[in-house]
């Protein structure tokens, strides 16, 4: 039988591993559910461990631009204790116990097991059965996509996972995937010494962001010696004798190491939506304003394709934790998601592109300004490529979109993040006071530039 209780949460990322918590101080009897780890892919895998290792390729990558600014500097690079940092500050060896027993200690229940959902609000999970009275809330994120490419499924390729487990460097590399994981990973490696080539089927690195960012970002990659394909058509995968074997447009790339980062997926079989009625074939789970997909059921992070960053999954947490507990939280917003790829330069963009608006059909006025022609970035001198790139529509006077590229593009986003999500009109930004020398007063002579 069944055993009865407030909520269940499928699913202990980010999100669910705040809504479980949040929900069990408030008193309501929960449990978490989490076949793997508690804390989801970004503690252990993805933000926290990789940006520790961008931010160990960043510190060679400055060292290196000491000459031609202040002296000189005999920068030579050492893995070790970068493993060792993702090892110990960033996952514990891949432990969970913290993060378990930090929501234990606030009155849950953990279960480790796959869950799946049995009834309209029943799951099962670990041989034992719930049935929740208030919700259940479903937070199982996705999984690494691996292309339907021949030879790719027999060789022991990598994905994040296993490229940020690494405890020693690769002494070369090839990258299925120039978007963020890719870009990121490939550049961090290369600062490191390893010869990395980036394979990527789009026209351009970074294809959901401004063609200048991925230009940009090709750019800088290729300076740096890292070998950059954009529009590659790979025919086939191999491996034997320790080394790897892409075929790619008539010209065979060789590695020691294979990482495939193509993307992510869900597995909506597996959690058998169809109990609920929903397609388990639809790819992601649509929530509603308030997070729900079905009577007493709330969908969060990834798998409801808003976005597969933790930002958005604690966001969505907080609209379900409040509608769980009937309170008010406002229905969600998704016009102003902001997004940052951590490479150098960073790139964070927030809101459209220009092709999204004008494929919405807006009237749209674009303002560009080069980050090097600025003040700062003529100061910054060395690795000071970027640009700023605003998207209004000129019907409503408001910007529906933003990118920021340069060595704080990821914090000048800020600024922009709020003018899209608050619909400030460009006739108050044009009359704001930036200050100079910044990187983010090139929003200035960007607006200057909208036209």
């Amino acid at each position: 039988m069944a055993e009865i209780v407030d909520v269940v949460v499928i699913g202990m990322g980010p999100g669910g591993e705040t809504a479980a918590g949040e929900l069990a101080e408030a008193g309501l009897s929960v449990v978490g559910i989490e076949g793997r780890l508690v804390g989801g892919e970004c503690p252990y895998y993805g933000c926290i461990p990789s940006k520790m290792m961008i931010r160990a390729g960043n510190s060679l990558a400055e060292g290196r631009r000491i000459r031609g600014l202040a002296g000189d500097a005999d920068v030579r690079p050492d893995w070790a204790p970068v493993a060792e940092r993702i090892r110990s500050e960033a996952t514990d060896n891949w432990d969970d116990t913290v993060a378990v027993d930090r929501f234990t200690g606030k009155g849950g229940r953990f279960v480790r097991g796959r869950g799946k959902i049995t009834g309209p609000r029943t799951v099962t999970a670990g041989g034992q059965e719930f049935t929740a009275r208030r919700a259940i809330v479903i937070n199982t994120g996705t999984e690494p996509m691996i292309p339907p490419i021949p030879g790719l499924a027999d060789v022991p390729y990598w994905t994040n996972r296993e490229a940020i487990a690494a405890s020693e460097v690769p002494e070369s590399l090839i990258v299925i995937g120039g978007g963020a994981i890719g870009a990121e990973l490939a550049q961090a490696f290369a600062r490191f010494g390893t010869r990395v080539s980036v394979l990527e089927a789009a026209p351009g690195l970074l294809p959901p962001e401004e063609p200048e960012a991925g230009k940009l970002l090709g750019d800088v990659l290729r300076g740096e010696g890292v070998d950059v394909h954009v529009g590659a058509r790979i025919q086939s995968v191999h491996h034997s004798a320790g080394t790897f074997r892409v075929d790619v447009g008539g010209s065979t790339l060789t590695a020691s190491r294979l990482l495939v980062a193509t993307g992510r997926t869900t597995n909506l079989d597996a959690l058998a939506v169809a109990a609920l009625g929903l397609d388990p074939v639809a790819g992601f789970l649509d929530p509603g304003v308030h997070m729900r997909i079905a009577d007493g059921v709330y969908a969060i992070g990834d798998i409801t394709g808003k976005g597969a960053f933790t930002h958005v999954s604690m966001y969505q947490a907080a609209i379900a934790v409040g509608h769980i507990l009937g309170q008010d939280p406002g229905p969600a917003e998704y016009h102003a998601v902001p997004r940052v790829t951590f490479t150098d330069p960073e790139i964070g963009s927030v809101g459209m592109t220009e092709a999204q608006a004008r494929g919405k059909g807006l009237n749209v006025r674009v303002g560009l300004t080069d980050l090097a022609t600025s003040a700062r970035g003529w100061l910054h001198k060395s690795g000071n490529q970027g640009f700023s790139k605003l998207v209004e529509d000129a019907d409503r006077g408001v910007l529906v979109g933003a990118t920021s590229a340069g060595p704080a593009g990821g914090e000048v986003l800020s600024s922009l993040t709020l003018a899209v999500h608050a619909r400030i009109p460009v006739s108050t930004l044009r009359r704001m006071i930036y200050a100079y020398p910044t990187f983010h007063r090139a929003i200035d002579d960007a607006l200057d530039g909208l036209e």
